[in-house]
């Protein structure tokens, strides 16, 4: 089994895991864990952006229908977490216009650090 067919695999069982454990835990997850997932992610999309290109993800979502529905799926995702984010991000004090900008360059990284921070800013505060 190659790597670009294992780790969709990986990472489906990593979303499993975490929706099982959330389902037993009251918290919402420490900034710590979200920011090693945004660091992460990072750095599997620079290596992804050197060894493709940087647009190389425009014609896997131009291809066929099925590359049409990953991308809206993706939007859509984005879409939702920055609607639940962001009233708890201005109540924190966070500026929402440069996470906006942040977002829209790099998608979910942009969102992951956003939530990091958001949730180091909730709990220092509390």
């Amino acid at each position: 089994m190659t790597f670009t067919t294992l780790s969709p695999i990986i990472a489906a069982a990593g979303l499993i895991a975490y929706l099982v454990l959330s389902l037993r835990s009251r918290g919402n997850g420490t900034w710590l864990v979200v920011a090693g997932l945004a660091v992460a992610f990072l750095a599997f999309t620079a290596l992804t952006v050197w060894h493709e290109g940087p647009t190389g993800f425009w014609p896997v979502h131009t291809a066929n229908l099925w590359g049409n529905q990953v991308w809206f799926d993706l939007l859509l995702a984005i879409g939702i977490g920055w609607t639940l984010i962001l009233p708890r991000a201005r109540a924190a004090g966070m500026a929402p216009a440069p996470w906006a900008v942040l977002v829209l360059a790099t998608g979910c990284i942009g969102l992951l650090a956003m939530l990091a921070r958001l949730l180091w800013l909730e709990r220092r505060a509390a």
